[in-house]
């Protein structure tokens, strides 16, 4: 079975809901979760309409401000597991293109399988969107398991 699980999050909560799923599967399987933040560097954000130059930001600033979000969103699933009895380690990473980024870091860190969410788009918000989990997929030879998540419900009125 499965010993070292990566678990990639973006902090979203349809990402902690993956997470909490994906640590439930390593309490059940008896494997160690390795949480995994990825971020751009600051230069892929420089081509992305100007963005550092409109809000004026730093390199120094965006790194900050990542690594703030990384240790919030890291934590997170740090304490999950923790209460779960699960070992588990954290790492923040940076990648041009966050699904090499995923990939890399499993291979990096000794997994031997990564536990992923997928939004299930389809249509044009998949095309136009494109999928991490669906890159992660073609980028490695590793076994990926894919956990639907649920939309939250919207509030009725």
């Amino acid at each position: 079975m499965f010993k070292k699980v990566l678990i990639p999050t973006d902090g979203s909560p349809l990402s902690v809901q993956s997470a909490n799923a994906g640590i439930s599967y390593a309490r059940a399987t008896g494997a160690e979760v390795v949480a995994l933040y990825v971020t751009q560097p600051f230069a892929a954000t420089i081509g992305f309409d100007g963005m550092s130059a409109a809000y004026a930001v730093s390199d120094t600033d965006y790194e900050q401000a990542n690594a703030e979000q990384a240790k919030k969103y890291l934590k997170s699933i740090l304490d999950r597991a923790d209460t779960a009895n699960v070992k588990a380690t954290v790492h923040a990473v940076s990648n041009f293109n966050i699904a090499d980024g995923i990939v890399q870091a499993a291979q990096d860190y000794g997994c031997d399988m990564i536990f992923i969410g997928s939004h299930g788009r389809s249509g044009l918000s998949r095309l136009l969107l494109g999928s991490v989990t669906t890159k992660v997929l073609a980028l490695t030879h590793m076994p990926v398991l894919v956990y639907r998540v649920k939309d939250e419900p919207k509030p009725t009125k």
